[in-house]
């Protein structure tokens, strides 16, 4: 039994993170995702197309921003360092770190009405 609510917690963190969902901001608008405890956070982001979207490593090592198509790639960045990318056109665009590749984070862009 005690197996079992040892996975349960870990589990339901994953299930609360992934689930969180947020308002498209608006064109034109920034957005911005943090870099902590080896995370990206949020990990899924949903903007409309023109929106600016910052990465900001708050971690004491440093991460990088790599789209999976090759779209946008940062430098490493060291704490307290960003890295931002517009997205024009719409589409799912699938990032993780390319020191860290569990690190993983998905921006969904949608049409500007």
């Amino acid at each position: 039994m005690k197996i079992k609510s040892i996975f349960a917690m870990p589990l339901l963190l994953v299930v609360s993170v992934c689930a969180r969902s947020e308002a498209p901001a608006s064109p034109g608008s920034d957005a911005t995702i943090s870099i902590r405890e080896f995370m990206f956070a949020p990990t899924a982001m949903t903007v409309v197309a023109g929106t600016t979207v910052r990465w900001k490593n708050l971690d004491p090592e440093p991460h990088t921003v790599r789209s999976i198509d090759t779209d946008f790639r940062s430098d490493p960045l060291d704490q307290n360092d960003s890295f931002a990318f517009k997205f024009d056109k719409p589409g799912t665009y699938r990032y993780a770190c390319s020191i860290h590749p569990q690190m993983v984070g998905t921006i969904v862009v949608k049409a500007a009405n």
